[in-house]
């Protein structure tokens, strides 16, 4: 990211409640550092070992949806004040989840994903993706753990 560059915020976005409370979070971290969202959702056509899936299924267009109900969500949750004016875009691709958000994140001064947690000792675990991202970003990450988890 340049200097004269606006900041850039990355959330990843699944439709889980994790991912509207990360998407509401860096609304509220865009607006005290001036930033830009981009919230960004990937999709895969799923794996099927001798079971076709049904081929009149659009995938993309799944992801886009769900992509703008959680921008809704986390917007409408944050709806007044500096929040208001924050800048959201998004991008839906097709990919693994993980390295979509890294190649996103790129030129980004923060990432940030959600993590839905599983109760118990397994709470204390990442999912593959929050902990590929930990791992392998070029940028902070924050994780949002699910309130209800």
């Amino acid at each position: 990211m340049s200097a004269s560059q606006e900041p850039l915020i990355v959330v990843g976005v699944d439709g889980s409640p994790s991912s509207i409370q990360a998407l509401q979070w860096a609304i509220g971290q865009a607006a005290l550092t001036h930033a830009s969202i981009e919230a960004v959702i990937a999709w895969h056509y799923p794996q099927s070992y001798g079971v076709p899936f049904p081929d009149d299924v659009n995938y993309d267009e799944l992801a886009t949806e769900t992509l703008a109900k959680s921008i809704a969500a986390a917007s409408n949750a944050r709806s007044s004040g500096p929040e208001a004016a924050v800048k959201i875009s998004s991008f839906v691709a097709e990919g693994h989840p993980a390295q979509i958000l890294l190649d996103r994140s790129a030129n980004a001064s923060l990432l940030v994903v959600g993590s839905r947690g599983h109760g118990g000792f397994a709470e204390a675990l990442l999912g593959s993706v929050s902990q590929h991202v930990v791992h392998h970003a070029l940028c902070p990450v924050v994780i949002i753990r699910d309130r209800e988890a």
